[in-house]
């Protein structure tokens, strides 16, 4: 019978340490209830005894967060595990989390504790969180650095003294697999009473090893994993969560395991945490990166189009990713073309798409990747600009040093002009609100940077600007003395892009439903024609 791996979740303790990825309380709540959603075991919602905004944290996720256990951080001392049970003690299933350095290098360096002095501090507060807590885990920090003989004698003091739960954390990401692995199962056979103690995990991505161990530790006996949403904290970070978790998922083969992950919900749950902290992964990410699903080599996209399992292990829903993806970029092939203007609504002939495709190939040698609006300018060799919806007539900004400021834009199209005014936070922000109220297509800055081309205050600006309009990217770029009017026009390309794709499809429409003639739609898009 597969056996269960319980998955300890520690985003918003040792996660949140992460520098830059630190979280409010409202924040902290709303991933809580998403890691509850995800189906995580533990979740360890802070360090109370660290600040008054994590003990509030933990308190507040105790007491509405009620199917996993919730556990606290304390170190080996009375004041820390006081505070952390008054933070847990709400809890319909709380954890106390007791840790202390064992490693003679924090022994010397850090604590200036000896080895009798770290037993006898370990077999106290142990004790002291259990009369509080029936369930107290116990950290021997640095593990992995510790000798062995000694680390089972803390590790027997802990078990002595309650504990449920021994986690033998690889804190500096030092080990390799087979030392890891060893000292689990070391641990596991030479302390006393571990038949009524559960084994974790906790690993550290120092050397890009982090998930590896996680699963070293596995086949030593752990059946608890700590880890985080995207792998953020300390330093290089934790091993990830949806990895540990999809790796169990697909690899039950050689993995006799399960885990009560509920896999669809983590794309939105790495989503979440990259809006609440700002901090996004890499694009080549494992199981939630942009690129984790995408396809660029011809061989590799005629083989997905034609059964997604020739090159991918999982599906993206199965992550709850909602398709994958087929990147035009110079390794393409014409299958993938052809099936790209599919899905825009283009039926091409066998002509028209060798035509298309010598035009594409001498666009993807000079730009990393092609997106829809390229194609669209494609479908005309003559055509090398959409036709522009909006034109800006006039432009002002207004900032105050308090960080809000007002822009008015005025705009014309078809002859009629109009014009509007928005505040937002800085000056290109408050512009982009405006031409969002005129053109009533409210878009998200995906991505926005700025180059200076020239010396001094008399250098030019150029920005580029990648705006999303409901499920569609649009890219712009402007060149001015000003930024932001540089910005507002860049913006205003993207805009341009969406409402004429918005006119497309709807000219789309009206041809299936027969209102509109195809060649009368296609000159309205196209007026050389295809």
């Amino acid at each position: 019978m597969p056996e269960k791996v319980f998955i300890f979740d520690t985003t918003l303790r040792d996660g949140e340490q992460s520098p830059g990825c630190s979280m409010n309380l409202p924040e902290k709540l709303e991933m809580a209830r998403q890691l509850d959603r995800l189906g995580v075991d533990i979740l360890e919602g802070g360090f109370p005894i660290a600040s008054h905004g994590d003990f509030e944290a933990v308190k507040a996720i105790s007491a509405e967060i009620r199917r996993p256990i919730i556990a606290a951080l304390a170190r080996a001392n009375q004041l820390d595990i006081d505070r952390a049970w008054e933070a847990l003690k709400e809890a319909a299933r709380p954890r106390i989390h007791t840790f202390l350095a064992t490693s003679d290098i924090h022994l010397q360096y850090k604590l200036h504790k000896t080895r009798e002095e770290i037993l006898k501090m370990i077999s106290w507060a142990v004790a002291h969180a259990k009369s509080k807590c029936q369930d107290v885990e116990f950290s021997p920090e640095d593990a992995g650095r510790t000798d062995r003989s000694y680390l089972i004698e803390c590790c027997h003091a802990a078990v002595e003294a309650g504990a449920t739960v021994l986690n033998l954390p690889d804190t500096v990401g030092f080990c390799l697999e087979p030392d890891y692995q060893q000292m689990f199962s070391d641990v596991k056979t030479r302390v006393p009473g571990m038949d009524k103690v559960t084994l974790s995990t906790h690993t550290h991505d120092d050397l890009g090893m982090a998930v590896a161990n996680t699963l070293a530790g596995i086949r030593g006996g752990a059946r608890q994993v700590e880890c985080t949403i995207n792998g953020i904290g300390e330093r290089a970070g934790n091993a990830a969560l949806e990895e540990v978790a999809m790796i169990i998922h697909v690899r039950r083969d050689t993995l006799p395991l399960y885990t009560d992950i509920r896999s669809e919900e983590l794309y939105t749950s790495s989503q979440l945490l990259i809006r609440l902290t700002g901090m996004a992964v890499q694009r080549n990410k494992a199981i939630v990166g942009r690129n984790a699903f995408a396809h660029e080599a011809g061989i590799h996209q005629d083989g997905v189009l034609k059964n997604a399992i020739t090159y991918e292990i999982i599906t993206p829903q199965t992550v709850g990713m909602p398709s994958n993806s087929i990147v035009l970029g110079k390794h393409s092939g014409r299958h993938a073309l052809v099936k790209r203007y599919e899905d825009l609504g283009y039926q091409l002939t066998k002509p028209e798409i060798e035509r298309a495709y010598l035009l594409f190939t001498q666009l993807a040698d000079r730009k990393k990747s092609i997106y829809d609006e390229d194609l669209l300018a494609i479908v005309d060799e003559g055509f090398q600009h959409l036709p522009e919806m909006y034109s800006l007539k006039l432009f002002q900004s207004v900032s105050s040093n308090e960080g809000r400021s007002t822009s008015t834009v005025e705009l014309e199209k078809d002859g009629a002009t109009y014009h509007d005014s928005a505040t937002g936070d800085g000056p290109c922000d408050a512009a982009f609100r405006a031409i969002d109220r005129i053109t009533g297509l409210p878009g998200i800055i995906v991505d926005f940077s700025v180059h200076t081309e020239g010396p001094g205050t008399d250098g030019r600006a150029e920005v580029r600007v990648r705006a999303r309009f409901e499920d569609r990217e649009f890219s712009g770029k402007c060149t001015s003395h000003s930024v932001v009017e540089a910005a507002a026009r860049s913006y205003l390309q993207t805009a341009n892009k969406a409402a004429y794709e918005r006119r497309r499809l709807d000219d789309a429409t009206a041809v299936s439903t027969g209102s509109v003639h195809k060649n009368e739609a296609v000159d309205r898009l196209f007026p050389g024609g295809f």
